[in-house]
This record gives structure tokens, sequence and C-alpha cells, in this order.
């Protein structure tokens, strides 16, 4: 880790050399052509997406830029290196990269090293492929300077090179003379036809570790010499301590000693256990702030009628749709409203860390590993340098582990008592001191023609900014992840989208989809609407709609063959659909459901997805399974409500998960396609929602426009 951490202070060859020293085998760096000149003339090698780590023994190490937590980036990482080096993906290890952004940053979400948004296969898709080429051409070079032959008679494959004459040598026999090359500019990268690991469908490389036990998760980490800490938060977020006494948790077994850092008082202790349960023993009055007038109810009702702070932002406009609306004797209006989410991970909110001699140490989950690094270098007054971060696989991360206020705490605690610390929030700590996917409102009307299509349309989405939070995002400027999936495709004359942004006091952040999930139920969900304003079949009618847009038309018609659309459901079914395009993936859905005691129960999901080519078709089923499981506890159950500031939900027997026996049968068809890779790690939850309230619309004749659907079913 240190001798990464120093890579910019070192030129090329300095770093390839003392990599040789200090590891035991060399690195080879990977530069992209557009950047070789810029680094060389720097005299510094930048590596923005990979590295392939070769051992004197040949063992193959590829580091994945991208955290794993349960994606698949670990397996599907490496394998666009593994392709282009011709190696075999059981045979190399994999490990997650330290924090540089410069080596691995995210050219999708601005640069950052962060792992969100389904952009891990988009922006590696190219680079991590010639990533590989160019570290396989090195080695081919370095075997024919060796042997003096022509290179065109090598061939590099299985992690060896060989040659004319019976000529061979292992990759990790050539590291040292192919880390002396430059770095070729340009490679030949194979054609797709050539394909043996991309595309193919390949167990997971960490399912082995994560059911055997011995994978490393953020509440497994163990540190020689160290203590345990909980940490008691204000109940209300942003609430700060007016007066603290405590003497008698000091007093409880194993207190090794009581913090009070800025979001809270630490018990420190031998084990987790003993710092819980002296928590109780603290007695603390606290200043709640602002936040303590908070409630949802109020919440919405300042997004719904918007503050004198609040600006109108246009997105797109086309004709004059107000006009036209405002002319139209045939006008539908609708208003689509969408609760407070938490993501609540199964492994709660935990991290460690080990402040020393003007160091730190941290260890644990984590989705943004240079901003950790950089913000706790600064909290604790410490050069960035001189903080080590090492990524553990995540429990789930949803957006949650984007923020790292528990990777803070966990640092300031440590530096107060000197030790390396565990720091684990309990599952009451992290639902009420989540940072929540915002409540938004839609508001949303359509003038219909003679034929029944509509000839304008106009749009306009209420919500917080997480964009502006996170990074700082100017008032006036547009939130791109506010506006993801407003555009619906459909061909509609004359139309107008707006955004709004509304600080309605509560801290929140990316929830999994974004603002797909809420844009997208609205969207569909006032298409349906339209569409049974004009008395046509919901299928029919956006076909009608998507006279040029091939993609969306594709697979639109597929899932409704597959899903028997336009044919009778079995006695008490209905059926209900929903299309978007997410991170550059087509997907439509068919929800089948039957009403049971007023509330919906999915009894099929049927789901066809375009999302150009596929790395791992394997994970790709993988992660559309779990996103209609994860969007379908959101849109049945998913609601976080607040009393005096405080979160009302404390565990999941109040904010309730999907149950095994109530997952769908899913039927999943992936589209062939040459078209560039789409993201699949969250369109799926965006979908489902809208999917399932059309379907509740056509078995109730309710039109149900608020989630979660079972809880506003009953006031339709």
């Amino acid at each position: 880790m240190k001798t990464i951490s120093k890579i910019a202070a070192m030129n090329r060859r300095g770093f390839l050399k003392s990599s040789s020293t200090l590891t035991g085998g060399l690195m080879l760096g990977i530069a992209l052509p557009a950047l070789v000149s810029e680094s060389q003339a720097a005299g510094l090698m930048y590596t923005p997406n990979a590295w392939v780590h070769i051992a004197d023994d040949n063992t193959i190490t590829l580091l994945s830029a991208r955290s794993e937590m349960g994606q698949g980036v670990y397996t599907s990482m490496p394998m666009l290196i593994a392709e282009e080096l011709n190696v075999d993906i059981r045979k190399i290890k994999v490990a997650i990269a330290p924090p540089n952004a410069k080596l691995y940053g995210n050219a999708l979400l601005g640069g950052p090293q962060l792992t969100g948004g389904s952009t891990s296969v988009r922006d590696g898709w190219e680079k991590l492929r010639i990533a590989g080429a160019q570290v396989r051409e090195m080695l081919v070079s370095a075997a024919a300077s060796k042997w003096n032959v022509d290179r065109s008679t090598l061939t590099a494959a299985n992690g060896m090179v060989t040659g004319p004459g019976g000529k061979k040598a292992t990759y990790g026999q050539l590291a040292a003379a192919a880390s002396k090359l430059p770095v070729p500019e340009k490679v030949v990268l194979k054609d797709p036809k050539d394909f043996t690991i991309v595309g193919k469908a390949t167990k997971r490389l960490d399912t082995p570790a994560k059911t055997n036990g011995t994978a490393e998760f953020g509440i497994d980490v163990k540190m020689p010499g160290m203590v345990y800490a909980s940490l008691e938060q204000c109940p209300v977020i942003g609430g700060t301590v007016r007066s603290l006494d405590s003497s008698k948790a000091k007093a409880m077994p194993g207190v090794i000693d009581v913090v009070q850092i800025p979001d809270g008082v630490a018990i420190v202790a031998d084990s987790w256990w003993h710092a819980q349960k002296a928590r109780a023993g603290l007695s603390i009055v606290w200043d709640g702030g602002a936040g303590a007038t908070l409630n949802n109810q109020t919440m919405l009702a300042g997004i719904r009628a918007g503050a004198a702070g609040d600006k109108l932002i246009p997105l797109k406009a086309v004709g004059d749709a107000e006009a036209v609306i405002k002319a139209s004797p045939r006008v539908v209006r609708a208003e689509y409203v969408m609760p407070l989410l938490s993501h609540s991970p199964l492994e709660p909110m935990n991290f460690t860390a080990h402040y020393h001699d003007g160091k730190v140490d941290l260890v644990g989950p984590t989705q943004w590993q240079d901003a950790a690094q950089s913000t706790v270098a600064k909290v604790l007054g410490v050069k960035p340098e001189d903080v080590t971060l090492r990524t553990t696989f995540l429990g789930g991360g949803f957006g949650r582990r984007i923020d790292i206020d528990y990777i803070i705490q966990a640092a300031q605690i440590s530096k107060a008592v000197n030790k390396p610390v565990k720091l684990l929030w309990t599952r009451e700590d992290d639902m009420t001191h989540d940072f929540y996917r915002p409540q938004s409102v839609h508001q949303l009307a359509a003038a219909l023609g003679d034929d029944g299509k509509p000839t304008a349309m106009t749009f306009k989405m209420t919500s917080q900014s997480v964009t502006g939070r996170v990074f700082g995002l100017p008032l006036e400027a547009q939130d791109p992840l506010m506006t993801e999936a407003a555009i619906a495709p459909y061909e509609i004359p004359a139309t107008r989208h707006d955004m709004v942004k509304h600080d309605a006091g509560l801290r929140v952040g990316y929830w999994r989809s974004v603002s797909h999930a809420l844009n997208a139920f609205a969207n569909e969900s006032f298409i349906d609407e339209l569409a049974s304003a004009a008395g046509k079949d919901p299928y029919a009618y956006r076909m009608s709609l998507l006279a040029t847009q091939p993609r969306f038309a594709n697979v639109l018609k597929m899932v409704a063959d597959k899903s028997g659309w336009g044919t009778p459901a079995a006695a008490g079914r209905f059926r209900g659909m929903a299309l978007m395009e997410g991170y550059d993936t087509y997907m439509a859905q068919v929800a089948e459901i039957s009403i049971k005691d007023g509330a919906p129960v999915v009894h099929k999901v049927t789901v066809v997805a375009d999302l150009g080519r596929m790395v791992n078709p394997d994970t790709v089923q993988a992660q559309i399974q779990s996103s209609i499981v994860f969007g379908l506890t959101a849109a049945l159950y998913g609601d976080i409500t607040l009393d005096k500031g405080r979160v009302q939900q404390t565990n999941f027997h109040q904010y309730r998960l999907l149950r095994m026996n109530e997952s769908p049968v899913m039927d999943i068809t992936l589209v062939p396609s040459t078209e560039k890779p789409g993201g699949i790690g969250e369109p799926a939850t965006a979908l489902i929602g809208p999917a399932v309230a059309n379907a509740v619309f056509a078995a109730t004749g309710k039109r149900v426009r608020q989630m979660p659907l079972n809880t506003n079913l009953a006031k339709a």
C-alpha cells in the first residue's frame, strides 16, 4: 500500500524498479494512448484504470479499480484485462485497487475513484482491454529481443510467450525486461468474434471465498491491538451534544474510554458487545438543531408548494407545449409522489482505522476511495499520502457507501485513543442515520388529439439535489442525476421538461438507480394513463409512439411476446408494463400480479434487456434478478417517515424487505447486440415499480400515484 501511494513522486522507471524491489515482482504500468505523451512529458506514469502485477513465479494479479459490493466487478473487470492478456481468468488473483484517482479514476463520473452509476463496465470496456493488450505486447517485445527473433513469430497465451524452435518463457520470466520497454501507444484489440473470455458466462471469482467464510468484509477486519467502538448519535440527524455525563458508562465492564466527536459520543471497549452495552449508560442531552422540526408530511408539502429560493431549471423544450395544452379540449393531468427511502445494506456501516505516528491506516467497505483518503487526511490534519486505505468486500452498498461519514468517525475515534479501532453501527444506527433517497413530486399534463395520441406534454419534477450536497453543485445548475429517464422515448410533437431543486432539510444520498426510479415511475405511469384515456391497449399505444426508436420498440415487442401480452392471463391475474433507457441499457418489463387482502402480489416478471455487448452474461442475469427484488421491496413497502426530526423506522420489522416466498418468477431475455456496453446494476430497480403500478390499475381500476403501493392502494 505504501509503495503504491508514492507513485506520483517517482518517474516511470523509478517506480517500476522500486516495485520490483519492494513487492518481489514487477508491476507493469498501463497507460492509455491519449495520456502517454502528457505523462511522459511530466516525467510521470499515469495509469488511470488498471494494473497488472506479474511476479517472478508467474503469479498474475489483476486489480479491479471498482469496489466489489455484490455486483460482480471482482470478476468482470479482470475479464476485460485477461481477454487481451490471454491468461486464464481462473488462474489469476484479483485485488481491489488502493486510492489513486489518477490511476483508477472513473471517467464517466468525472474522474473520482468512485463505484456507482452502473459505470464499471462502461468505463472499463475499452480502457481495460487496452491495458491488457499493452502488457501483452510489451511481453512479446521483451521475448523477441531476448531471443533475437521477429516478434510476429511469437505468441502470448496462458501466461507464456512461445516462439520458433520450441522457445518459451513465462510472463514472470519476461516481466523485468518488459517493464523497461516503452508502453505502446497503439495496440490492436481483439475482434469480438475472437473473444474467449469476454461475453462468456463465467462463474464469479469471489464465490468460493464468500461461501467458505474466507472472504473479508469490513465487519471481519482485525488488527493487532484493535479495540471496538459503538457510537451514540443524536436521534435528529445533524444534532449535537448539549451536555454529557459518561461516568456510568465508563464504569461498565470492558470500557476503555468514552470519546466525544462531532457526530456523537463513542464508547471504546475491549469488545463490540461491551461497547454497545455501555451506550445505555450514557446520559446525553441533545440539541437537535433545525432538523428537530422536520416531518415527512411537511417536507412533502414544501416540495409540492416550492419555496422562494427554488428555481425552475429548464431541461428540454420542443414547440410550445403549454399553449397546445391550454387550447386542447382533451387534457390529462396527474401528480406522482415518491417517498424517502433508506439504503439499509445488510452489512451496516463499519470501518477500521488506526492513527499512529501522524499516519492513518484505513480498512473497510467504501465506494469512494480517494474521497475517503483525502477527507480523513484533512479532518485529522495529516498528509493524504500518509493515509492508506484497503477496501474489503462490501456487504451491500446501493449508494450508501459513497458517503464517508462512518470512515471519518472511525478515524477520529482512533486518533483520540491512539489505538486501532473498529467502529460498527447497529442496524438501528444505520437505518436512522442514512443519507436517504429524496422525496419527489412529478406534475405532468398532456393534450390528446382526435386519434388519442398526445399532441403536447409538460413534465415538472421537484426534489432535492443529491449532487448539490455531495459535489457542491450551484443552485442554478442542472443536476444530471435528477434528470435521468426524465425524457421518455415517446414521439410527442410539443414537450416541455423542467426540474426544480428544493431543499427539504434532510440529508439525502444516491440510492440505487438514483432519479431513474423517480422519473420512470412518473413517465411510465402517465403513458399508461394516456392510453387508458384514449381507450387504447397500453402496449399498442406505446408502440404507436416509437416509430423512430428501434431499440425501444424491439425490447417492448419482445417483452410483450414473451409475457403473453394480449392473451388472457390466469384467473385473477393482471399485467402491467414499463419501458425505459437507463445507463445505455434499453429495458422493458411486464409484471403479472394478483390482489390479495387489498395488496398486490407479484407472481411473475418478464424482462427483456438490450445492454449492448456483455462481459459476463451470468452476472447480468444475477444483477437483473437482484435489482427486481430490491426495486420490489421499495415499490411495495419502502417508506421512511420522520416525526420531530426522528426517523421512525428502526429495523426491518418496520422497514421490511421482500421475503424469499414473495419473490416472483423471473423470465429474463438478453438481446444479442454489438452496441457499446450498457450498465445493468440499476435499470431493473427503476422499472419494476411502474410495471407493478400499471398492473395494479389493470387489476383494480385504481391508479396509485404514490409509493409504496401496498399503503397507497387503499387510499386510491
